[in-house]
C-alpha cells in the first residue's frame, strides 16, 4: 500500500509544479458514501456493506471543458460472508454466516479518469459533466489478506463554481472492480477437461461531493 501512495505523491507534486505554464490543476477532496452490494460465488455469497469513501486527486485541464485525473479513494466496510450449504462440523447452517467478527476490510481505488464538462461559457456557474475512469483496487479483505484487482467506475454530476478558487462537485457514481475467486471446469472433446477462471465483480452505485482548489487562480 505504501509503494501505492508514495506514487501517487510524487505524481502530485510534479504535475503541481508543472502547472505553472500549463491549464488549471485542481486539487479534488473527495467524500460520499457507496451503498452496498451482494457478491455470488459457487457455494457462498458475500456482502459488501455501505460505508462512507473518501480519497483525494489531481485533476488537470488540458482543454477548457476536458479534464484527466489521477486519485486515491478508501472505502472502509464489513464483508460478511455467508454459506449456502451447511457447515456441520463448524456448527454453521445453510446462510449462516462464516467470518462472524472477522468481517471488517477495506477497498482502496487507484484510478485515472477522463471527465468532459458540458459548459457553454466561462461565465456559466453550474456545469454539469461525466466522466469515467479505470486503475486498480487494493482489497483488504478479513478472509484472504491483501490482494490487487482490476477497477473502474462512471460519474455524473454537476460542478458548482464560486468567485474563488474554489469549487464543490456533487455527483453520483457506480464503482467496480473484479476478481479472480476459483476455476470452473469444461470438458472439451478434443482437450479434455479444461479449467477456466471464474471471476466475481463488485457493482457499487454511491452518491457523493467533491470540494475542489484551483492552483491556476
Amino acid at each position: 500500500m505504501k509503494k501505492y501512495l508514495l506514487l501517487f505523491a510524487v505524481f502530485f507534486f510534479s504535475l503541481a509544479m508543472s502547472a505553472q505554464d500549463a491549464h488549471s490543476v485542481l486539487l479534488n477532496l473527495y467524500g460520499g458514501y457507496t451503498f452496498k452490494d451482494k457478491v455470488d460465488f459457487d457455494s457462498s455469497y458475500a456482502r459488501v456493506e455501505d460505508g462512507f469513501e473518501y480519497g483525494a486527486g489531481l485533476e488537470y485541464f488540458f482543454m477548457d471543458n476536458q479534464s484527466i485525473e489521477l486519485k486515491y479513494n478508501r472505502f472502509d466496510t464489513h464483508m460478511p460472508l455467508y454459506t449456502k450449504v451447511p457447515l456441520p462440523n463448524f456448527g454453521i447452517p445453510a446462510g449462516g454466516q462464516v467470518n462472524s467478527g472477522d468481517d471488517k476490510g477495506a477497498i482502496n481505488y487507484i484510478l485515472a479518469d477522463y471527465t468532459y464538462y458540458f459548459a457553454s461559457s466561462d461565465s456559466q456557474k453550474a456545469i454539469p459533466f461525466l466522466g469515467a475512469g479505470a486503475g486498480i483496487s487494493i482489497l483488504e479483505s478479513p478472509q484472504s489478506g491483501n490482494g490487487t484487482y482490476f477497477a473502474w467506475e462512471l460519474k455524473a454530476g454537476v460542478k458548482v463554481k464560486t468567485g474563488s478558487p474554489l469549487s464543490i462537485n456533487f455527483n453520483a457514481y457506480l464503482q467496480s472492480m473484479s476478481a479472480a475467486v476459483g476455476y470452473d471446469y469444461y470438458w472439451d472433446y478434443y482437450w479434455g477437461p479444461i479449467a477456466v477462471s471464474d471471476y466475481a465483480s463488485t457493482f457499487q452505485f454511491g452518491l457523493g461531493a467533491v470540494l475542489s482548489y484551483d492552483f491556476s487562480k
